[in-house]
């Protein structure tokens, strides 16, 4: 099971209300937090999930609006009594930034990874997410980020009884150990069904439509995707800005076979993002406009 949290919905500046656009995932104990604006750690205390077990940030690009609460979030973590080590992932350029900021938050119990992708890599995030990113268009370096949750096959009992296999040892099949028992080697492969879809979720702001980014959502069961104009004379702006109209995010869910849609990154002029959301559905029918604190909860079928 995965827990997405919109922590805040807003680009370019927090507004009274709506905080800036950044999402917390939790997969079982483990946090991760995607983009990381001026005072995220509020709604993230508001929320009530902690601080001492986030274990990564994905940031997007180096834009103010989404890394200048980092120096924030890592007191907060540091004052949770965190000691692991955190990993950052970001575009080129990353490092430079968060040292940066880094100077007015030096002084931490746990020391930081920085990994700087161009897109195109596979990486692991806290609780078993398996993640891979893309290169997004936003006239910086910039990602988009997609985190799978594999669900493993259903454990057959019938099998390891006709086995005669001790109940004490399925859990160690079930977790893919191969052993060996009454001067038999037994594989999971004996008691475990076939392969079982998994869950996912892609999160993609900052950037025009591409096909890249259809193929890095395909077939997610969420797509959060910024809107960050919800009008279609808006479409001037949004190509010189290198953002997206709201129909736009939903060509690339429609595009990706994508089960769900959330928007979210609204501009701050957008006072109703329920407008938004109806131009979207014209497009594709299962979208919703994010809302501050909203939390969306992804299960297996």
């Amino acid at each position: 099971m995965i827990d997405i949290c919109l922590l805040g919905t807003c680009g370019m500046m927090p507004l009274p209300g709506r905080w800036l656009s950044s999402a917390l995932v939790r997969c079982g104990p483990a946090l991760t937090l995607f983009d990381c604006g001026e005072g995220t750690q509020i709604p993230w205390k508001s929320l009530g999930w902690g601080f001492r077990q986030v274990g990564a940030i994905c940031l997007s690009h180096m834009h103010a609006d989404h890394v200048a609460g980092l120096p924030g979030v890592l007191f907060m973590i540091a004052h949770a009594g965190r000691t692991e080590p955190l990993d950052i992932y970001g575009p080129v350029g990353t490092q430079y930034v968060v040292d940066g900021l880094r100077r007015i938050a030096a002084e931490l119990p746990f020391p930081i990874h920085i990994h700087e992708l161009k897109g195109g890599e596979q990486f692991e995030l806290p609780g078993g997410l398996q993640a891979s990113c893309a290169p997004a268009t936003h006239g910086i370096p910039c990602l988009a980020y997609r985190a799978d949750l594999a669900r493993r096959p259903e454990f057959q009992a019938e099998k390891a009884r006709a086995l005669d296999l001790p109940v004490q040892l399925w859990s160690r099949l079930q977790h893919g150990e191969t052993l060996t028992h009454d001067g038999r080697r037994i594989t999971p492969a004996q008691v475990l069904g076939p392969p079982r879809r998994g869950i996912s979720f892609a999160y993609i702001t900052d950037t025009r439509p591409t096909e890249v980014l259809n193929e890095l959502a395909r077939d997610v069961d969420l797509l959060i995707c910024e809107s960050m104009y919800d009008q279609a004379e808006d479409l001037p702006l949004a190509r010189a800005n290198a953002h997206m109209l709201a129909t736009e995010s939903a060509g690339i869910a429609k595009a990706a076979n994508a089960q769900a849609l959330v928007l979210t990154h609204f501009s701050p002029k957008i006072s109703n993002p329920s407008f938004a959301e109806k131009a979207a559905r014209t497009v594709f029918a299962k979208t919703r406009a994010a809302h501050d604190g909203m939390v969306i909860t992804l299960d297996f079928d």
